[in-house]
């Protein structure tokens, strides 16, 4: 499957309150963004780095850390955890 595949199924059903709709039209490919919320960055930069993805746009301040991909339309992606989150996600 694709980066973009294997995105979806590893974040969507497991999230609960949440809901990303995807769909096609060609007129807007490449446009488009999200961010994922994580609660371990460096295992999903593994995750990434085994599928062949650019993980090197990364970034962090005291209260969250981020990597960002693209995919092959040029979307981005981005990943995120956030450091002492307060709403609680487990470790």
């Amino acid at each position: 499957g694709s980066l973009l595949d294997h995105v979806m199924t590893s974040h969507t059903k497991n999230q609960i309150g949440s809901c990303l709709q995807i769909y096609q039209l060609p007129e807007r490919a490449g446009q488009g963004s999200f961010t994922l919320t994580v609660s371990n960055i460096e295992e999903e930069i593994r995750k990434l780095l085994a599928l062949g993805a650019d993980a090197s746009q990364r970034t962090s301040n005291s209260r969250v850390k981020t990597v960002m991909i693209t995919d092959p339309d040029g979307n981005h992606i981005a990943f995120a955890e956030a450091i002492d989150p307060p709403w609680g996600v487990d470790h």
